[in-house]
């Protein structure tokens, strides 16, 4: 491509990140390229300089310099899916419509691509176009090893409303965690900043409470087992890499199974429990882009359930810890009754 061009924004494209629009406008621009014309400024925003993470708006107006030929390097091929991981997938299905899916993502299944991984979900979406034109879009991700609910959209436009939502945090997510140790108080909110480090294909977050991102994590015990372990129901009100992993280590009960942030003490000595990591995206509600909300739950994975058998939890008793504060939000009065009962265990717990 000779001269520069400067491109509007379409109206389905909103919420795009500035890579992402690249990638389907000019397939043959790789990331690394891409990166070189940001820094210096050549990729421009209504006129700023960018970042390829910037989230478009409809209407803005995109400087695109001149771009080698296509033929310089050609738009990566994706490998076809298998029989095994497409039926996988299909299987794991919680919920479609329209314009959303929702899968069960599996612990160990990456979302994306990265340093040293082959195989990640975004490589197989073609599994679940479920004769849609289109091929599902990403709108956020779980880690690696977190199981759990996962949405996508099906159409652009519903993929853009969808992460916005997630940018205006028109959602509530929740997540079981199984803990070592039990955190004191066992219920509250943890207010602790975030800031990436550890060097690249090692990603991970410190508490910076300088330098780090805002990042905010519900807390509360759903069931403890004496002093050893806790099943937890954690509630992130922001996103941040690993947050519920780091905030979990920052109150001195690393998940069970999370080594990066707990060493040795997200073990439990003398149990033969899976070392897998024991955190799962259990429900998220969300603005559906058709209008109303979408509330979606995922069954919990077969290590997490052994680890409850094992433990002696019982999940069929279980009773939502943060009942009160969600009545009290809709100013009921038997919200109010119920906050008095949990403060009186909690007083005498």
């Amino acid at each position: 491509m000779s001269g520069v061009q400067v491109i509007a924004v379409a109206a389905d494209e909103a919420g795009l990140r500035l890579d992402r629009w690249f990638r389907q406008h000019y397939p043959e621009l790789g990331h690394g390229r891409l990166e070189k014309l940001l820094r210096t400024g050549q990729v421009r925003v209504d006129g700023a300089r960018a970042k390829a993470g910037l989230r478009l708006e409809a209407g803005q107006q995109v400087r695109v310099p001149p771009l080698p030929p296509a033929a310089a390097a050609a738009p990566p091929r994706r490998r076809p899916v298998s029989d095994s991981d497409a039926a996988a997938l299909r299987a794991a299905v919680l919920h479609q419509d329209d314009a959303v899916l929702a899968i069960d993502k599996p612990a160990g299944l990456a979302v994306q691509g990265g340093t040293g991984t082959g195989r990640h979900l975004d490589a197989i979406l073609d599994a679940l176009r479920l004769g849609a034109r289109e091929r599902p879009r990403l709108v956020h991700r779980l880690d690696k090893d977190t199981s759990g609910v996962l949405l996508l959209g099906r159409t652009r436009a519903a993929a853009a409303a969808l992460t916005q939502a997630f940018r205006d945090r028109q959602t509530r997510k929740i997540y079981w965690a199984i803990v070592a140790g039990v955190p004191q108080p066992r219920r509250g909110r943890l207010a602790a900043p975030l800031r990436k480090g550890g060097g690249r294909g090692r990603e991970r977050v410190h508490v910076d409470a300088e330098a780090g991102q805002a990042a905010v994590t519900d807390f509360a015990v759903v069931e403890a087992v004496g002093r050893q372990a806790a099943w937890l129901e954690l509630r992130p009100l922001t996103g941040r890499t690993h947050q519920l992993r780091a905030h979990c280590a920052e109150l001195g009960t690393p998940i069970l199974g999370d080594g990066k942030y707990g060493g040795a003490d997200a073990y439990l000595s003398g149990m033969p429990l899976a070392r897998q990591l024991h955190l799962h995206a259990r429900a998220i509600t969300i603005a559906h882009p058709d209008g109303g909300a979408l509330t979606v739950e995922a069954p919990l994975p077969r290590h997490f359930l052994q680890t409850m058998s094992a433990l002696g939890i019982d999940r069929s008793q279980y009773e939502d810890p943060f009942a009160d504060l969600d009545e009290d939000a809709a100013g009921t009065t038997a919200g109010r009754r119920r906050r008095g009962r949990a403060q009186k265990r909690e007083k005498t717990s």
